[in-house]
């Protein structure tokens, strides 16, 4: 019988959050290292709504590596996985070799079974490389015991991963060393800090992006002049500003500093050559929305950001989500009920006023937003203490596979 216990895996589950950047990072110093040309701001995301999750088994009786991403076994040969790979394991080689007790040293040597799943969107603009690599490296290292600072690992997987290793508001520094050693990222406030801030994401394509960030970024920073004067001279600047307003919980502050740096962003895609294009004419729409209902109300009460995709980021107040959400649904008609438009945190319903529908003055663009998921500031990385909730069965193979 000890025999058998000696082959049943080591099995750990962890979740970790997608997180939005209000100050972006494109473009990279050092491709390898995934080192960025400026500094970023994000906001975590609550997990209850958008999340990565991960088991990790290692046995004895594992042939190879493997790794299965949402139901499909993927290529665990993958330079940016296989980074993460190494950094783990050889930092738990470290504290073993440091004579560190707690260290399970007869597991080192044992092949890993990975199995990962999103509750959204994959590839689609919405920072599942930042969750899913979250999740791997803070999986991993739980499964080796390894402690301490893991943001430099993550961003060896996704860069902007390294953000999603801690909840709230979460900025990642850009460093100057060649090693990357100072390239990490650190919590600015938690999620508890500004609880009144709500954030809508408006999922407009849960298709694919046509340009990849890694390719997109490589031609920004071999063709765009904007870019370079964007991390130069503008960023450095606006991260000040932007911590500032998020310590103040300044709203207008916030929203002014977030959908500048989302078009300075879009505008350094343009200025790429040949120029990538993330916005469609469903994100414009959203943006002539936003500034036509601030403008009705004569204050910044909801601002917008994009990522490398068509979908929208809306932040707004608690307050203000009602009639938010109303105005998008009248002016993106989907082709639902309501309820099945609204995913996330619950939304009241909300009268329209014809006055506020003719001060923003759009033609309603039909079936333009697929769906909404309502949410707010939320956690970092966390262990599932449920042993039910495993990915991967006491044989280390996926419980469903596609």
């Amino acid at each position: 019988m000890p025999e058998n216990n000696m082959d049943k895996p080591k099995i750990v589950t962890c979740t970790a959050p997608v997180n939005i950047a209000v100050v972006k990072y494109w473009g990279k110093r050092n491709e390898e290292l995934i080192l960025p040309i400026n500094s970023s701001l994000s906001v975590t995301l609550h997990q209850d709504q958008l999340k990565t999750t991960t088991t990790v088994a290692t046995s004895r009786s594992f042939q190879e590596d493997r790794i299965w991403l949402n139901g499909k076994e993927e290529d665990i040969t993958h330079p940016r996985l296989q980074s993460c790979l190494r950094e783990i394991r050889r930092l738990a080689r470290k504290r073993r070799n440091d004579g560190d007790p707690s260290v399970d040293s007869t597991g080192l040597s044992h092949k890993v079974h990975i199995c990962s799943v999103n509750n959204f969107p994959t590839a689609a603009g919405l920072a599942s490389s930042a969750a899913g690599f979250a999740c791997l490296v803070y999986t991993l290292a739980r499964v080796f015991g390894v402690e301490g600072e893991l943001s430099g690992i993550a961003r060896q997987g996704s860069g902007s991963a390294c953000r999603s290793m801690y909840g709230g508001f979460v900025q990642w520094i850009m460093g100057d060393k060649d090693d990357g050693k100072d390239s990490l990222a650190q919590q600015v406030e938690p999620q508890t800090h500004w609880p009144e801030l709500r954030i809508l994401v408006l999922v407009a394509s849960a298709e694919r992006k046509p340009v990849g960030s890694t390719s997109g970024m490589q031609t920004s920073v071999q063709t765009s002049c904007l870019l370079k004067h964007r991390a130069q001279s503008v960023v450095p600047e606006r991260m000040v500003e932007m911590i500032d307003a998020v310590r103040r919980k300044d709203f207008p502050a916030f929203a002014e500093l977030t959908m500048k740096d989302s078009n300075q962003f879009h505008a350094t895609c343009l200025d790429t050559y040949p120029p990538i294009f993330y916005l469609s004419s469903v994100s414009h729409q959203v943006i002539s929305l936003v500034h036509r209902y601030n403008k009705h109300y004569g204050e910044t009460r909801v601002a917008y950001t994009f990522d490398a995709g068509p979908n929208a980021v809306i932040f707004t107040l608690e307050q203000h989500v009602s009639e938010i959400v109303q105005v998008v649904q009248h002016f993106f008609p989907p082709d639902t009920n309501g309820e099945d438009f609204i995913k996330g945190l619950p939304v009241s319903r909300a009268p329209l006023s014809e006055e506020l529908k003719r001060g923003i003055g759009l033609e309603p663009m039909a079936k333009g937003i697929n769906y909404i998921i309502s949410t707010k500031a939320g956690p970092g990385p966390c262990v599932v203490e449920d042993p039910t909730q495993h990915l991967l069965s006491s044989d280390g193979l996926p419980k469903k596979t596609v």
